[in-house]
């Protein structure tokens, strides 16, 4: 694994003795490319991500404005929601690209005061279906939530998804804040499921708190 420039601000309010950490670290594999989703610098990222992508295919440009444009607006949609940046995996085995992405999103409880892990975690098993698996884990950024999910879309998906999708989120209270840092693993490789799920159980165990 290596260790890209991820360090970014959490933006966090401090309601305790300690100050919240204003930065944050995590390892993740070489061929990962990340999107900022901040709206100054996001069409540079995806910009940059679609000319990698189809560096010498001077003949696709059509597709090119639609990949480009499908893009931007799952950025922008994921910042509306929280989102600080969004990883997408470029890995590939042999003429294949390992399909994955990492969407790493700030969530502040409207609850006066915060919510304790335990009852959040009480929350998503309850609210969650009835085949997703639920635990708190211990990481080097403190403890936290996680939760894998297999979905299974609809017939008649809007998206047009007919794979499964394994997803996996950890829930990481910031320290010094009410806040939780989302860390939202996803997947539509089902026959590697589990080996995606290693992996994403290895970036989530990398995260460290800066400052």
């Amino acid at each position: 694994m290596n260790d890209p420039d991820t360090d970014r601000r959490t933006d966090t309010t401090d309601t305790g003795a300690a100050a919240p950490p204003g930065d944050y670290r995590l390892l993740l594999p070489n061929g990962w490319f990340r999107i900022t989703l901040d709206p100054e610098r996001r069409k540079a990222a995806v910009d940059a991500l679609v000319d990698r992508q189809f560096q010498g295919m001077d003949d696709a440009p059509h597709i090119k404005r639609m990949v480009r444009s499908e893009l931007l607006g799952r950025a922008k949609e994921a910042y509306r929601n929280g989102g600080i940046e969004l990883y997408l995996s470029l890995q590939t085995a042999g003429p294949l690209t390992i399909p994955a992405s990492l969407l790493l999103t700030l969530v502040t409880p409207d609850r006066p005061g915060g919510i304790e892990l335990e009852a959040l975690a009480q929350h998503l098993f309850d609210s969650g279906p009835l085949d997703q698996d639920v635990s708190i884990e211990e990481l080097q950024a403190g403890r936290a939530i996680r939760v894998r999910t297999r979905k299974v879309p609809e017939q008649n998906d809007p998206g047009g998804n007919t794979a499964p999708v394994t997803t996996v989120d950890y829930h990481v209270g910031v320290p010094g804040s009410d806040s939780f840092l989302l860390l939202a693993f996803s997947t539509p490789l089902d026959p590697l499921a589990d080996a995606m799920v290693e992996l994403f159980d290895a970036v989530a165990h990398s995260l460290i708190w800066i400052g």
